[in-house]
């Protein structure tokens, strides 16, 4: 800023995770306060507005790059906290659509830990930055401006109702909960297109004790999901090591097959789907918590970025655009779309004319990638509603199949999976040269037929145990046997000295 002009400021309505790297973004050019209808935890600790945390959340490679960017030593800061970063797909074991895809070297990788923590050293970093404040228990009744222009926001605190706080720049970060549409349409904004497509998805977790020794070696995130190829409700399994030596597994369903918040249903539900191996690891685990059910997970995008808004305003995250959580899309969307916006304003300035559109289309890139992986498999299960695949979608489709089959066997395309996968590339990468070759020789010869866990893993596990005893005492038990066989390309089972190697873990998480 320059030393003569007043000081900017801007507003950030919600501090989550998206409000909260805006504002560490904003923070280079203006005050800013952050406004929250919560209590700001000091550690990580459950907040209302966030129920969803409850759920299983990767943070892609993708993400965490541009987090680390927006706030240097972040990644080291999360693991010093006790979050786990997982090399993909040496860390992990998945069943994708296509079959089970062999661990190899990293490709890329994950931050494995719960919402809570994650949010909470970010939360830290940020509140910790000169010139960024909070306002906390207080809600943003509406938009002060008009149709050009927004310059504050009206908000009721727990100690005056209407406040008005003027901005230079107005971001709202509030979530799937946001009131933008309405607040603009209160200045006069018109035009704002909404799309939706639903899948009626239900997810459902519950946390647990790991076995003994789990962590300390290493255990891998095991992921079984759903064929959206097959007209039938789509289910998935998955289990995440994360902090303080315990194992969150979320169940996920489509319309006609949702998971529930029956405890007694949760592990016979996960030994249900493609295979059984999920509930054979939770079989006999002491759960931490009860189940907790969210619905209400459709794909909802609205096009800010195609309306006439006002200057000084723009929306991300959630506000813009929401995802199955399957697919572990949003936080990796929304802090790529801030990092984008902070080039934006490195280069322009927070006070450049039409600043907050700028920043609303420089958002949007990241946002239609994420829609388009989405949307297109989401429709696709029986039920689904919404807008229906642009012409094409199908020979696309085929051919991400094709690449996907390949992954299971070729590490060429195990690589190219990963890097769109966990938005590090853009999909345009798959139609790559290099890439179509090794699609085109694509075979699923010699792919593997069980989990490849490996030996090690099996044992402290206890999936090798006598059928009708614990996993962690040996004594008796009434439910389920923990059989999962493991068997390697040739059908014989593997060894510590040749064990088969992590999977992948596609979508399940946010």
């Amino acid at each position: 800023m320059n030393q003569s002009s007043p000081p900017r400021h801007a507003v950030v309505i919600g501090g989550s995770l998206a409000g909260l790297l805006a504002a560490a973004v904003l923070a280079e050019h203006a005050t800013v306060t952050v406004i929250d209808a919560d209590p700001l935890p000091e550690g990580p600790a459950p907040r209302r507005g966030l129920p969803q945390a409850r759920h299983t959340h990767l943070l892609w490679s993708g993400g965490a790059r541009a987090i680390e960017r927006i706030l240097p030593g972040i990644t080291d800061d999360w693991t010093k906290a006790g979050a786990i970063r997982r090399s993909l797909p040496t860390d992990l074991v998945t069943k994708t659509a296509q079959g089970w895809i062999p661990r190899c070297g990293e490709k890329q990788f994950n931050i494995s830990c719960s919402r809570d923590l994650l949010d909470s050293v970010i939360r830290a970093r940020v509140t910790g930055l000169k010139g960024v404040s909070t306002l906390q228990r207080s809600r943003v009744r509406a938009l002060e401006g008009t149709a050009s222009r927004v310059t504050g926001v009206l908000v009721d605190t727990p100690e005056e109702t209407g406040r008005l706080l003027s901005a230079d720049l107005v971001i709202d970060a509030s979530g799937r909960g946001s009131r933008a549409r309405t607040w603009l349409q209160a200045l006069g904004v018109t035009g704002i297109r909404q799309a939706e497509v639903d899948s009626g998805l239900v997810y459902a977790t519950r946390i647990f004790e790991a076995p003994p020794g789990a962590h300390e070696m290493g255990f891998p995130i095991v992921n079984v999901q759903s064929d959206p190829r097959v007209p039938v409700p789509g289910q998935t399994a998955t289990i995440v090591p994360i902090e303080n030596g315990q194992w969150q597994a979320t169940l996920s369903g489509t319309r006609g097959g949702q998971p529930t918040g029956d405890p007694d249903a949760f592990i016979p539900f996960a030994k249900a789907v493609r295979d059984p191996i999920v509930g054979e690891l939770l079989e006999g685990r002491r759960p931490l918590t009860d189940v907790a059910v969210t619905q209400g997970t459709a794909n909802r995008r609205i096009y800010f970025e195609k309306a006439e808004l006002p200057d000084g305003f723009f929306a991300v995250g959630d506000s813009v655009a929401t995802f199955n959580p399957l697919y572990g899309q949003g936080m990796t969307v929304a802090a790529q779309g801030l990092l984008a916006v902070r080039t934006l304003l490195r280069a322009k300035g927070l006070g450049h004319p039409g600043i907050g559109r700028a920043a609303q289309r420089v958002i949007a890139p990241q946002v239609s990638t994420a829609w388009e992986l989405a949307t297109s498999q989401d429709i696709l299960y029986p039920g689904a509603t919404g807008m229906k695949p642009r012409a094409g979608t199908g020979l696309l489709n085929g051919y991400v199949n094709r690449l996907m089959t390949g992954a299971t066997t070729d590490e060429a395309l195990t690589a190219a999976l990963f890097k769109v996968l966990t938005m590090s590339i853009a999909p345009t990468h798959w139609l790559h040269p290099p890439v179509v070759w090794h699609v085109a020789r694509a075979s699923d010869r010699g792919a593997l037929k069980a989990p490849p866990l490996t030996a090690a893993e099996r044992a402290v596990a206890g999936l090798d145990r006598a059928p009708g005893t614990t996993p962690a005492t040996g004594t008796a038990t009434a439910t389920g046997t923990g059989t999962a066989a493991v068997t390697g390309a040739d059908g014989t089972g593997p060894t510590e000295e040749d064990p088969v190697g992590p999977a992948d873990a596609v979508g399940q998480a946010r």
